[in-house]
């Protein structure tokens, strides 16, 4: 792949999701990805505009009851557990952010290309009969299965929220053709996401966790990417990568305690852009999750657009510091995960 067809997706309905006053997870978020499109546009770009999932898709990996559950709160405002809420039209918005995760997938598998998804809700923390987390669809795990549906059979997730995806996690917990990879703050909400949570059945080996304790920086998940994740992506040899890109490990995030900085979310993406670009021709597509400051909200996606819509990638920096809280696990997870991955 020697120059990228980036696609940007996105909307403005996703700011018909309204939230409680208050709720971290509020329209302003909206607003941004907004802007950012905006920008994106006025550059002389497409956006491609996205459609809402159906009920098959969504049912891929929701039970039958859950799906009937939020579409009933259509039209309605309804608490679905202390933190994840309904407006009247978050069902539609839902589907839309479902959609939209779809159709990157989509476009990276046709167009053998790198996309984003300027998607909320979040979906990371839906469970496949459960609402939890400001999440209704889980959006990524509709988007997996909708790859899977089209034959693929190795499709690698990974996960740089500060929080553990549980919900992708436990969709895909038996499933040999998806490797789950989540970096994250442990212990932390929502308590899942242990270094031995390693899969079960078929799909023994193939959940991946990496837990760090709060105040990690960009020195510890460059280590972490560099020696346990790229090396356990590259050896997986993926047909596509998904990232659930969550941005609330940034050190102005309100909801977490990492210490990370846009540059440093900027060298996650690099590394994760150059496997695709190694084993999958640039297949990697991106699906906002969290990220709960505007401005770094702002500076991360921009500096995620850039770096998905420039090839050749370039030389990945490093960082200076001490990466204690990476070296505090390593060992570990390389005891737990060397069983299955000879890479480590």
């Amino acid at each position: 792949m020697s120059k990228s067809k980036f696609a940007l997706v996105g909307s403005s309905n996703f700011s018909n999701h309204v939230t409680p006053p208050g709720h971290p997870e509020r329209i302003e978020r909206a607003e941004v990805m907004e802007t950012v499109a905006r920008h994106w546009v006025q550059a002389g770009h497409e956006l491609v505009v996205p459609r809402l999932a159906g009920e098959k898709e969504l049912k891929a990996v929701h039970t039958d009851a859950y799906v009937k559950s939020i579409a009933s709160t259509a039209g309605r405002a309804v608490g679905l557990d202390p933190d994840t809420y309904t407006s009247p039209d978050s069902y539609e918005v839902a589907r839309l952010a479902a959609g939209a995760a779809i159709m990157a997938v989509g476009h990276s598998l046709d167009n053998d290309a790198p996309t984003l998804a300027l998607v909320r809700p979040p979906g990371h923390h839906a469970e496949r009969d459960r609402a939890m987390g400001f999440c209704l669809f889980n959006n990524v795990a509709v988007a997996a299965a909708s790859a899977l549906a089209r034959g693929l059979s190795r499709v690698a997730i990974v996960d740089y929220d500060v929080h553990h995806g549980n919900g992708t996690q436990w969709m895909f917990y038996d499933d040999p053709r998806v490797l789950y990879v989540s970096t994250h703050q442990y212990p932390f909400y929502p308590g899942t996401g242990k270094t031995d949570d390693v899969g079960q059945n078929q799909g023994e080996g193939f959940t991946f966790n990496v837990p760090l304790a709060a105040g990690a920086n960009d020195a510890d998940y460059d280590l972490v990417f560099r020696s346990l994740i790229t090396p356990v992506l590259r050896s997986f040899n993926p047909e596509l990568l998904i990232v659930s890109a969550g941005y609330d490990a940034h050190e102005r995030d309100p909801l977490a305690g990492m210490r990370v900085t846009t540059q440093g979310y900027a060298a996650m993406t690099r590394h994760l852009l150059a496997v695709a670009v190694e084993c999958c021709q640039g297949r990697l597509a991106a699906v906002v999750e969290g990220g709960y400051d505007l401005h770094a909200l702002t500076t991360c996606l921009e500096s995620t657009i850039q770096i998905l819509d420039q090839l050749p990638l370039g030389e990945i920096p490093t960082f200076e510091g001490v990466p204690e809280r990476a070296d505090a696990v390593i060992d570990s997870i390389q005891r737990v995960q060397g069983q299955y991955w000879s890479t480590l």
